[in-house]
């Protein structure tokens, strides 16, 4: 049998934060459908969240899973709740024209006089449909609903010492991509078989940890190209002149470490090695604000003003806040660096400081996962912070 990640009496504590925060909210009933907060709620882990599915918090209760029902052979092994809370439905409803899955839920909730309830659901989350929420409406027409998003997200912020040594040992897995990619790319290899190298020193692990999937694939563009965010790979080759930023992340049981460096092959133009400098020193810059007490946008601005001293601008956020995760996102979708954002930073919390600039004939990602301490920050890496040329 797998091993829980976590101890019940973590879990409890969790569910305990939550449903504190549940009634802060006015909110009776909670139907968490984003996977991450499922796994951080209950230890769910599997590659279903195709399909809808979803945990349902009360006040009292112990949580419910429920989801496909061929994916409930999956709870069983990885929730820490009876198996009497498991909750599957028909196959026949899977992507269906004629029926849907919340009808299904709706039901569960009815069986347990829960219709009537102040109910709360994940209004702007990615696993959450138009039409899951227009059939949860029409079938529920005595609920009370309110707009839950973010809500156990936000209770996810402070990490525990297990959560840490996860993402501590994915820092390990992604310092190790790093290398093998310093070790390996030269002019005329094609992209995809150096993703293919990052990919294998991903899953194979380090430190005798295993490597789980990453909640985003491999940020791999060059030239041109590396003038964008969010550009995967081809089968082009690397080439002399060019940079070709790498934007990948490590992961353990489901802990994300995202961290990007930048390759640059042949002679470094000028404006590459100034952009350098001063993206260097801002996240020095940035890095002393990161301390307990301080604001996230106190970060932010220390960057954005050392940036432009330099004479660069980044019109785009500068971090943000990370965890476990599922695709399509990496991030926690709470605290960013960017002006404006007053969220105050305390130990325990951890970013993926995101200093990246992007030229008119390529890019540089220069990128640091953090930890906040009880006296300042700790970067969960030791990749060296420079532009690597080779």
């Amino acid at each position: 049998m797998p091993q829980p990640n976590f101890t019940k009496a973590e879990f409890l504590q969790r569910l305990k934060r939550t449903r504190d925060t549940m009634v802060d909210a006015e909110i009776e009933l909670l139907i968490v459908s984003d996977p991450s907060n499922m796994n951080w709620l209950t230890g769910y882990d599997g590659w279903s969240f195709y399909t809808h599915q979803a945990v349902i918090v009360t006040l009292q209760d112990e949580p419910i899973w429920w989801g496909r029902g061929m994916d409930a052979l999956g709870a069983k092994l990885t929730v820490y709740m009876d198996h009497d809370n498991i909750v599957g439905y028909p196959d026949h409803y899977v992507q269906s024209s004629e029926c849907h899955p919340m009808q299904t839920l709706a039901e569960v909730l009815k069986d347990r006089g829960w219709d009537r309830l102040r109910t709360g659901v994940e209004m702007d989350n990615y696993y959450f449909s138009a039409s899951a929420w227009e059939t949860l409406k029409v079938e529920l027409p005595n609920a009370f609903f309110r707009d839950a998003t973010g809500l156990v997200n936000w209770q996810r912020a402070i990490k525990s010492e297990t959560e840490i040594e996860y993402m501590r040992r994915a820092a390990r897995i992604v310092e190790a991509m790093h290398a093998r990619i310093v070790e390996l790319a030269e002019p005329g290899m094609r992209k995809n078989d150096l993703v293919a190298e990052i990919y294998r020193t991903s899953i194979k692990g380090a430190d005798g940890h295993w490597g789980d999937y990453p909640a985003i694939v491999p940020m791999a563009p060059s030239g041109m190209d590396a003038t964008a965010p969010h550009l995967t790979w081809d089968d082009q080759p690397l080439k002399q002149g060019e940079s070709t930023f790498f934007e990948i992340a490590g992961a353990h049981r489901r802990y994300q470490c995202p961290q990007s460096r930048t390759l640059f092959l042949g002679d470094v133009p000028k404006k590459y090695l100034e952009a350098e400098k001063a993206v260097l020193e801002a996240v020095d810059a940035g890095l002393e604000k990161a301390k307990p007490g301080n604001f996230c946008e106190d970060i932010a601005i220390a960057f954005f003003d050392t940036l432009e001293k330099h004479g660069f601008r980044k019109d785009s956020r500068t971090g943000y806040a990370i965890g476990v995760s599922y695709p399509p996102d990496w991030g926690e979708r709470t605290m960013s660096f960017r002006r404006g954002d007053k969220s105050v930073l305390k130990p325990g919390m951890t970013f993926h400081f995101m200093p990246a600039l992007w030229l008119d004939d390529g890019g540089l990602e220069i990128t640091e996962p953090i930890l906040i301490t009880e006296s300042g920050s700790e970067c969960l890496c030791n990749t060296p912070r420079e532009l690597v040329v080779k």
